[in-house]
């Protein structure tokens, strides 16, 4: 299983809050309502801060996790013209590109 987390930063026109909304109500949903990800994805979750008291402030605005069964479906997934036409053009309406960064983990469950 192969699991990609992209940290990401709002677009500096949004309030964290606005970024939030946006994230969950409008991509998310946009997101799973393609067929390809119903068909390739096998978990994706949108995460945001909340306030920590005995943790520094967040450096990022939000934790989005997409789990494949492995490359071929991760390739089937960003190659189909849906991801490409119509979730990959949302992304810059909310996410500053070039802001996040992106760790791609083979995940272990231990507990």
């Amino acid at each position: 299983m192969i699991k990609l987390a992209f940290l990401v930063k709002r677009v500096e026109s949004m309030t964290h809050e606005q970024f939030v909304e946006y994230h969950r109500e409008h991509h998310a949903p946009l997101f799973a309502s393609i067929p390809e990800a119903g068909r390739y994805v096998r978990k994706y979750t949108v995460s945001h801060p909340v306030p920590a008291p005995h943790y520094p402030g967040p450096e990022f605005d939000g934790l989005t996790e997409i789990w494949f069964d492995g490359w071929d479906d991760h390739n089937a997934f960003f190659e189909s013209a849906n991801y490409r036409n119509l979730v990959q053009p949302d992304e810059p309406m909310f996410i500053r590109r070039g802001a996040g960064t992106m760790l791609v983990t083979e995940e272990r469950l231990v507990m």
